[in-house]
């Protein structure tokens, strides 16, 4: 088959395309024609807004109340104070007198370096309560006329009643020194600021013995060091002490013991509170038990018609799950109780007698326990024959006995207040004869314990507040009511006043003042609305409460700022039509 071809027709040359003009044609996805509303935006703002505002109104409501404390003043107190109970920096001044008697003029001059000499040594041995001392040698005068009209050959009670009556008026320590002719040398410290030393003494030995009746004696109440580690006094940190007197029956079934305490309270007891009033707010309570046995055991001791118990009994002797000596609810609390015990033993082992490590007998039949009390075993008179009673009768002890053993129980008390329970002092330039009040503390010794009282109080409230400062500044969210920043504040007044009696030399004023701080002190740090709960952290807070606003705060951010983002991009779109027509026109 033959293929027909043909020339093919003339191809029409291509049209040259139009050249694209450089001009931007926006498309329906690129332009916006209308202005973009603010509604959205407007209300997820205002949420936002609303949030924002809303915060401080919950942070208000999760606020810890914290009333302000004297900072400043609780670190001026404690740097006042000093860091050591042993070394206050109080300044209690103390004035001395020597009155030489039948010492000639010459004399007296050169007494009068010996003494200071003694004294400097004496108070840069051992601590001293007074930091200010100021002694005064009379050799003529009217006081030395009349004191060298007194009987010093006479009775040491005569003796101390006639210097009452020439040195009570001041309130300023004693020491009269009388040269006499005899070889023996006689010192005595009276009931009240005085003393005197009777013999033929040198210059040498009368400064001596005087300057350690001043320091050792006066100032240091009769003991070698000046201060006791730790807690010195049985009082509570409220300034109470409660006098808790029991009187143990062991077996009623072999003898029943009454006393009339109430007589005894108001004789002996009452002196005694009325003396102590500066120093603590005392109260007394007293009890009769019945089926009282004691937990040590003792053995007959032929030689001595006795039961014996030793000393290294005496951890055993009290029974505290037979012996229910708490007497009163209101001895709760911060308040101090100390137990005075008389223990009537049972027929099977009475008499009942203590045994001294030395082997020999207590005269006294009592022990003392530091910071709780006192015990005394009081066997009563003829107790073998009584035994032998089948039909036991309710007794009352004797007066002349109960008097006794209160006797014993003032001495025990003095010893829980740091001072000596016996008449005498052995220093080192000799022995000095002790004065007992009928009040059971003399007045030196009165403002040896005011002294003492003041130094450990007002050194205990520094160191509370310093505590409580401390504490409340490391939590920042611990709740601090408006009354504990009224204790501090009466804390730190009392405190205050305190150490400006203490200069005046006011030791009475100075211990009550001393111990109203302390206490106000204690109340501030144990308040119960310090131990609630809601002092926790601002972390601990953020992680309690963000579980609850965080997220939904999260999708409000989040929404704002995906909507202004939209909102920014539509109206981009807006401006960049607007321009095009712009152009175009």
């Amino acid at each position: 088959m033959a293929e027909i071809s043909e020339e093919p027709p003339n191809p029409i040359p291509p049209q040259p395309q139009p050249q694209p003009q450089h001009t931007h044609q926006p498309s329906e996805s690129t332009i916006r024609k209308a202005k973009p509303g603010l509604k959205r935006l407007t209300l997820t703002l205002s949420v936002l807004v609303s949030f924002i505002f809303a915060f401080p109104f919950l942070y208000k409501s999760v606020e810890i109340h914290r009333a302000p404390l004297p900072f400043r003043e609780i670190d001026s107190l404690s740097s006042q104070i000093g860091s050591s109970n042993n070394h206050p920096s109080l300044s209690f001044p103390c004035h001395f007198q020597a009155i030489f008697v039948n010492f000639n003029n010459s004399n007296a001059e050169t007494l009068e370096p010996l003494i200071f000499d003694e004294l400097t040594k004496l108070t840069s041995n051992a601590t001293s309560q007074c930091s200010t001392l100021s002694v005064k040698l009379v050799n003529s005068g009217p006081i030395w006329s009349l004191i060298g009209a007194v009987d010093f050959g006479g009775d040491d009670e005569s003796v101390d009643e006639a210097l009452a009556g020439v040195l009570g008026g001041e309130k300023v320590y004693s020491v009269v020194v009388v040269k006499g002719e005899s070889e023996e040398v006689k010192g005595v410290v009276g009931k009240n600021r005085h003393g005197w030393v009777v013999g033929r003494v040198s210059e040498v030995e009368a400064a001596e013995r005087v300057a350690e009746m001043f320091v050792k004696v006066f100032v240091n109440g009769g003991k070698e060091e000046g201060f006791i580690h730790g807690e010195f006094m049985p009082v509570g940190a409220d300034g109470r002490i409660v006098l808790s007197f029991n009187l143990l029956n062991s077996n009623p079934h072999d003898w029943v013991y009454d006393w009339d305490f109430q007589a005894i309270d108001d004789t002996l007891l009452a002196p005694i509170i009325k003396a102590l009033g500066p120093v603590a707010n005392i109260s007394v309570e007293s009890q009769v038990l019945y089926h009282t046995p004691k937990s040590s055991f003792s053995f007959w001791d032929d030689k001595r018609k006795g039961y014996i118990f030793s000393t290294k009994d005496l951890p055993f002797f009290v029974n505290s799950n037979e012996w229910h000596l708490d007497t009163s609810i209101a001895a709760g609390g911060r308040s101090k109780i100390l137990q005075f015990v008389v223990y009537v033993p049972s027929a099977k082992e009475c008499p009942l007698l203590l045994q001294l490590p030395n082997g020999e007998i207590s005269k006294t039949n009592g022990f003392i326990s530091p910071m709780w009390g006192g015990v005394i075993v009081w066997n009563p008179q003829g107790c073998l024959m009584d035994s032998e009673s089948q039909h036991p009768i309710r007794q009352t002890i004797s007066h002349q006995d109960l008097q006794k053993v209160f006797e014993v129980f003032m001495g025990q008390f003095r010893q829980l207040f740091g001072l000596k329970s016996d008449n005498l002092y052995f220093g080192s330039s000799g022995t000095y004869s002790l004065l007992a009040s009928e009040k059971g503390f003399s007045e030196w010794e009165l403002d040896f314990l005011a002294r003492r009282h003041t130094c450990f109080n007002l050194h205990s409230c520094a160191t509370t507040l310093g505590s409580l400062s401390r504490l409340v500044q490391s939590l920042p969210r611990m709740i601090i009511m408006d009354e504990i920043g009224k204790q501090v504040k009466y804390s730190l007044e009392a405190a205050n006043l305190a150490q400006r009696n203490a200069s005046l030399g006011l030791y009475d004023a100075s211990a009550v003042s001393s111990r109203q701080a302390r206490s106000l002190a204690e109340d501030a740090f144990f308040h119960p609305s310090i131990m609630s709960v809601s002092y926790y952290s601002f972390e601990h807070c953020f992680a309690v409460y963000s579980p609850f606003f965080l997220p939904v705060s999260m999708h409000v951010l989040l929404a704002a700022l995906r909507e202004w983002r939209r909102y920014k991009i539509e109206n981009r779109k807006y401006l960049a039509w607007k321009a095009e027509v712009k152009n175009n026109s």
